[in-house]
């Protein structure tokens, strides 16, 4: 005997519609038409869910490329040569500094280095003349010979305008300027600073290049040595006509030097050597 055929009853009735209308299509949320069009499921266009099973839009997904390896190793290894060659240039070109600065004090009994342009206590290094480059230029006194030279012809025109010019010191070994630093210092019961203010420390001196000479009026001996010596005829003659003959004041008033003024200590500059050899202290010149 047959069954009767299944009919809606009205409990299945119910049943069928009180279900989520979104049950009767494919399980998920319901389609967006923009998507049926494409024919991808809506997680699918936003980079969601998809085919690899990642929940994070694709986009955000991108990774860097990092460089290889090697080529990362060249690019620190050039790095550093760059600065090991910087660090070597800078060490070549500031050597002289950076010797004086590691290097004990340069004078015994002085307990201080020189400073970057290398003066000590205000005063720049010379070296000592050769014995076969000074001359005899007054009685006891040397000079160099070119600045012998000059001195003379300088101390002839002079005298043939009235004015007496005595060469008073010239040519210092650095063991006599020694003596002058330390043991007259001494006496003086002057400190190494304040010693420097009027004498320079050995090897350090204008006169050791035996360019460096100290001048006083013949007729007027009380100012020798002194600053008095400025109001001389002697002086004023020099302040007009010293240069005609490459000499220079060394230590004017005011110098940067820090030298106390000696208007008496004239150098000659009238040879390649000779600027050489006091190019530093014009460059300190303001």
């Amino acid at each position: 005997m047959r069954n009767p055929p299944a009919s809606s009853s009205p409990s299945n009735r119910s049943s069928a519609s009180n279900r989520d209308p979104g049950s009767l299509r494919d399980s998920g949320s319901p389609r967006d038409p923009a998507s049926s069009r494409n024919g991808s499921s809506p997680r699918d266009s936003r980079g969601a869910i998809g085919s690899d099973g990642f929940d994070i839009p694709v986009a955000r997904r991108t990774q860097l490329i990092k460089p290889p390896r090697r080529f990362r190793f060249r690019q620190s290894l050039l790095t550093a040569t760059l600065l090991l060659v910087g660090a070597a240039s800078l060490v070549w070109f500031f050597r002289d500094p950076i010797r004086r600065q590691l290097a004990p004090p340069p004078v015994r009994g002085i307990n201080v280095r020189q400073g970057l342009d290398g003066r000590l206590l205000g005063h720049f290094p010379y070296p000592e003349a050769r014995a076969s480059d000074l001359v005899e230029a007054a009685p006891g006194i040397a000079l160099h010979r070119e600045a012998a030279e000059k001195f003379l012809a300088m101390q002839r025109d002079a005298a043939a305008d009235g004015v007496s010019l005595r060469l008073l010191s010239g040519f210092r070994s650095i063991q006599v300027q020694k003596h002058l630093f330390f043991d007259v210092g001494s006496e003086r019961n002057q400190s190494a600073e304040q010693r420097a203010k009027v004498s320079a420390p050995p090897g350090f001196s204008e006169h050791s290049t035996g360019y460096a000479l100290d001048i006083g009026d013949g007729r007027i001996g009380g100012t020798n040595l002194s600053q008095s010596f400025e109001a001389t005829p002697a002086f004023g003659w020099l302040a007009q006509n010293a240069n005609r003959y490459h000499f220079s004041l060394s230590f004017p008033a005011g110098n940067p030097q820090g030298v106390n003024y000696e208007p008496w200590h004239w150098r000659f500059e009238g040879s390649a050597e000779a600027l050489k050899l006091f190019e530093p202290a014009h460059r300190l010149t303001p």
